[in-house]
């Protein structure tokens, strides 16, 4: 049985953490063999170019520097653990992949679309999304969620991209919805200011309706 393959995209706080559970659950529950994973990371040679990635250091990195370093772990994970799980017939669970570099490297670093299409096409030709689910949050109200969980967890250092203005994530929110509406085929837009028990059941929705279209609902 072919694997499937399912991305979980948005800005900070919207929630992909949670909904990659209520997923897996659904697709255990119909006997599959599922695993969640994240970008960047995912093994533990792509986790230590998240380090890096996410890192405020001294030194400066440049948006195309970072957007290669994005590739070079997403090739790593695509290799070592994504296209072997899929061989399989497993199903994953990605918290997010080239739709993210579309957005932040893309539109918040303003880093050439045409060149990031390129290098996707490297890192992995004939291989795309089953679903993409968009969970759309407002800048404010989802900069607030992942400030919030940040606090609850102790933690007081902010990465990289959770210090970038406010200007910066509503051009990623806006690259995303632009993603979205190219491409309706393979993406579900979610409001993820709903209630949680309402964003959960547009997800497996979303996924339920994948796994018809396949023939494994």
């Amino acid at each position: 049985m072919k694997g499937g393959f399912v991305t979980l995209e948005g800005i900070e706080g919207a929630g992909k953490t949670t909904i990659a559970a209520a997923l897996m659950s659904l697709l255990e529950e119909r006997g599959h063999s599922v695993q969640a994973t994240r970008e960047p990371g995912g093994t533990p040679l792509a986790e230590q170019l998240r380090g890096i990635l996410l890192t405020r250091g001294s030194e400066t990195m440049s948006p195309v520097a970072e957007t290669l370093l994005m590739f070079a772990a997403r090739c790593i994970h695509l290799e070592n653990r994504i296209r072997p799980a899929l061989i399989r017939g497993e199903w994953i669970i990605c918290d997010r992949f080239t739709d993210a570099t579309r957005a932040y490297q893309g539109a918040g670093r303003s880093v050439d679309a045409g060149w990031i299409d390129q290098l996707a096409r490297e890192v992995h030709a004939g291989l795309e999304p089953d679903l993409t689910l968009l969970l759309d949050v407002p800048v404010m109200i989802g900069l607030e969620r992942a400030r919030t969980r940040r606090l609850t967890r102790g933690e007081t250092v902010v990465d990289r991209f959770e210090s970038e203005t406010i200007e910066f994530f509503e051009r990623v929110r806006d690259a995303y919805l632009s993603c979205a509406a190219a491409e309706p085929q393979r993406f579900v837009v979610i409001d993820a200011t709903q209630p949680l028990e309402a964003v959960v059941a547009a997800a497996q929705a979303a996924l339920l309706n994948t796994l018809t279209q396949r023939g494994e609902a």
